[in-house]
């Protein structure tokens, strides 16, 4: 799969969208939220989306009319043939809900099932990481680079939930994993939403990120994004990632092996994860 010339020539077009799209969700950032169930926060996450939605989803259909569209950023596995656009309009929402600083705005063009055009908008910096396949990675247009760390005793890593309401085989799995990390590297994060950490190890401020189980929006910017700046996307037992994998894997060159060294000791799942 390769990126067309008519790729380089969308990118700005959809940059502007998710800024648009961005400046509104900046503006709807709560003070301090005054939810007392569940039900209060799920709420306040849908009419986000609604908010977002309403300036993505027509100027994107609008620059690729013939694409499909995910309505349902929590969708997982492969995508039928053809181009879609993954998109989450409110890329950790749930930290947004609560008044919390991480989270951003993300649009990704997908032709047949590869990542081909990315960009990424973190309203309250001000900054947009964007990735067009063989194209390379970027950061407010300056070229991104992964990190130069040869130890994963130095390096600082990540990992979080695909999505609320994991089976409890994922969780352990997890936990797990976060207490093999915990003996093998300097400092773990565990956090959402997985874009903003894969951009982190783009830039060459993180060393490595796994997940278990996947959602495709939380997963297709971010792993663009790394493949793109010269970081390897895998799964946790370094084969080849794509929509189908069971899991997944961004990491530095000089740390992929280690990483998928720590990670395959964790016992695989047992069943399918929806």
């Amino acid at each position: 799969m390769e990126a067309t010339e008519m790729d380089d020539e969308l990118l700005p077009a959809v940059v502007g969208a998710v800024q648009r799209a961005g400046e509104v969700m900046a503006g709807r950032l709560p003070h301090r939220p005054e939810f007392r169930t569940r039900a209060d926060v799920v709420s306040a996450i849908y009419a986000n989306d609604d908010a977002s939605l309403a300036i993505l989803k027509p100027e994107l259909t609008r620059l690729r009319p013939g694409a499909g569209w995910v309505d349902d950023e929590l969708e997982s596995g492969l995508l039928p043939p053809g181009e879609w656009w993954v998109v989450d309009p409110v890329e950790g929402n749930v930290n947004h809900a609560h008044g919390l600083t991480d989270w951003g705005v993300t649009a990704t063009l997908v032709r047949d099932n590869a990542p081909v055009l990315t960009a990424v908008h973190l309203p309250l910096t001000g900054d947009t990481y964007t990735a067009v396949l063989g194209g390379g990675a970027a950061l407010n247009g300056e070229p991104l680079v992964p990190s130069a760390k040869v130890e994963l005793t130095g390096a600082l890593v990540g990992t979080g939930q695909a999505a609320p309401g994991e089976t409890d085989e994922v969780f352990d799995r997890i936990g797990a994993s976060v207490t093999a990390m915990l003996k093998n590297s300097m400092v773990i994060r565990v956090s959402v939403p997985a874009t903003l950490q894969l951009i982190q190890i783009a830039a060459g401020r993180m060393e490595v990120f796994w997940q278990f189980s996947q959602v495709r929006s939380g997963l297709l910017a971010g792993a663009l994004l790394v493949s793109e700046a010269g970081g390897v996307v895998s799964d946790t037992r370094g084969r080849p990632w794509n929509l189908g994998s069971p899991d997944f894997l961004a990491a530095t060159p000089a740390l992929q092996s280690a990483a998928v060294d720590v990670l395959s000791a964790i016992p695989p799942l047992t069943r399918s994860v929806s």
